[in-house]
């Protein structure tokens, strides 16, 4: 299983993330990009890592 860890901080709600989750566990919500969906279904692929550009996304193996 895979925790996805978003500073909300840093993050500037551009999206690039939700767009390109293959399993569309992220969204949109009040500006800043969240993990609405089940994270039980994070893949681990960190698409949404490498588009992020405010670098605000990590992903821990547990």
């Amino acid at each position: 299983m895979y925790i996805v860890n978003i500073n909300l901080d840093a993050c500037d709600g551009a999206g690039e993330c939700v767009e390109v989750c293959p399993v569309a566990i992220l969204s949109v919500v009040d500006g800043k990009s969240q993990v609405t969906g089940d994270m039980a279904e994070c893949l681990g692929c960190e698409s949404c890592v490498a588009v992020c550009p405010q670098q605000a996304i990590t992903i821990q193996e547990v």
